[in-house]
């Protein structure tokens, strides 16, 4: 059976071991991506923030001239 400990200032220390042993444990498990598959995926990004910039911006003003058209008549 696990002891408890009276020392709040000891339990406190064994706390912020175990936080950080776990914290250690799982940053060896991360999985690194490769230089290779980081410029792709860096690139497939900026392709397609570009392409819905462009399709949002196309949405935009044509909802601008709809509007203007019907303030118009």
């Amino acid at each position: 059976m696990a002891e408890k400990t009276k020392d709040p200032v000891k339990a406190r220390k064994e706390k912020k071991k175990s936080f950080f042993k776990g914290v250690r444990q799982e940053w060896k498990k991360i999985v690194w991506p490769t230089r290779d598959d980081l410029t792709r995926q860096t690139a497939l990004v900026v392709v397609i923030s570009l392409v819905m910039g462009t399709i949002i911006t196309l949405f935009d003003n044509a909802a601008l001239q709809l509007v203007n058209w019907l303030m118009s008549i």
